[in-house]
């Protein structure tokens, strides 16, 4: 019997949640060979969904493999996911977000990679859009080559360095994967003992880039489980991918992430470099103009705010109430 605990994180989001919950069971009812615990987070919502979810888990009949953590205080991604991992013992543990459901089959499939694999530390499935159209979750380490590209978008660029390019697509070679999303993600048990909790100096975002690249480090791999099929409806917890799309200013615990990551990735120099480069590619966007065309747009400030924490990379997270 395969013992697999699912770490979910509910902040603000009772109904979004528990619908997670019961797409988790559903599919649990029907596995074969697998013991799995939901362990439920609540980042101190403070707005009565932990309630909600208490007493969904005490009035279901009958009990179900439930139970909730009430944190002293919003830990964000990390620290949430830390509390969901050391609550319950497994062979496994799967990270997954309150804004995802699991298709049928989702655990045999998820493990079937593993078998003979004893490097395999991570195992992430294929992610799918409600419109069943699939979401790129794997991709390259950023740095300054993928900055470059990201603010150039230009097709001469991406092409000339298309090796460094961060997202690999819908259909990723498997070789190439250096982190994937921890929308859904399989850790192994051995590999979270070797490499540790998650880095909580992040609040959201580059912390599973982070915790692939220490995995990475100590020679751990990440797989991926094609017929694994999770559904991410996305934007349930975070404002960020909006913002993005529709060219606004982004938070700071973005940036102070990305700042984050790029100095445990690629050191001080590394982090700079990535920043010269960013505007390296600007200036190559809007070059456009001499020939008439618009320049891509960018998020407003973003040439500033990519510098914060650019002095002290470790921190502060800024979280939004910690700036």
């Amino acid at each position: 019997m395969t013992r697999i605990a699912i770490s979910i994180i509910n902040y603000r989001t009772a109904d979004l949640t528990l619908q997670c919950v019961r797409s988790v069971l559903d599919v649990l009812q029907d596995a074969t060979g697998i013991d799995g615990h939901v362990v439920v987070v609540d980042n101190a919502s403070g707005d009565g969904s932990a309630d909600i979810i208490a007493d969904w888990i005490t009035a279901v009949s009958p009990p179900v493999p439930v139970e909730l953590v009430r944190s002293s205080a919003n830990s964000g991604f990390s620290g949430g996911h830390n509390q969901g991992i050391a609550a319950r013992a497994a062979d496994w543990y799967l990270v997954l977000n309150s804004d995802a459901l699991l298709r049928p089959g989702f655990f045999e499939e998820i493990l079937r990679p593993v078998q003979n694999r004893s490097d395999a530390g991570l195992v992430v499935p294929r992610l799918e859009g409600e419109d069943g159209v699939v979401q790129p979750n794997c991709f390259r380490f950023p740095g300054p080559a993928s900055e470059l590209i990201r603010s150039a978008h230009t097709g001469l660029v991406t092409r000339a360095l298309k090796g460094r390019e961060v997202s690999l697509g819908p259909d990723p070679d498997e070789q190439a994967i250096e982190w994937a999303s921890f929308a859904c993600i399989l850790l192994r048990h051995e590999m979270v003992q070797q490499v540790g909790p998650m880095d909580e100096g992040y609040f959201l975002y580059f912390e599973d880039a982070e915790y692939c690249l220490r995995a990475h480090r100590a020679g751990w791999k990440v797989l991926r489980a094609g017929e694994a099929v999770a559904v991410h409806f996305r934007g349930g917890s975070g404002p960020v991918k909006a913002l993005a799309a529709a060219r606004k200013r982004l938070p700071a615990y973005f940036y102070s992430s990305r700042t984050r990551f790029l100095y445990q990735a690629h050191g001080r120099a590394g982090l700079m470099a990535a920043n010269l480069a960013w505007y390296l590619g600007r200036g190559i966007a809007n070059a456009r103009r001499l020939l008439g065309r618009r320049a891509p747009p960018v998020a407003i400030a973003e040439g500033r705010d990519i510098w914060i924490n650019a002095t002290r990379p470790l921190g502060p997270r800024h979280a939004p109430w910690e700036s």
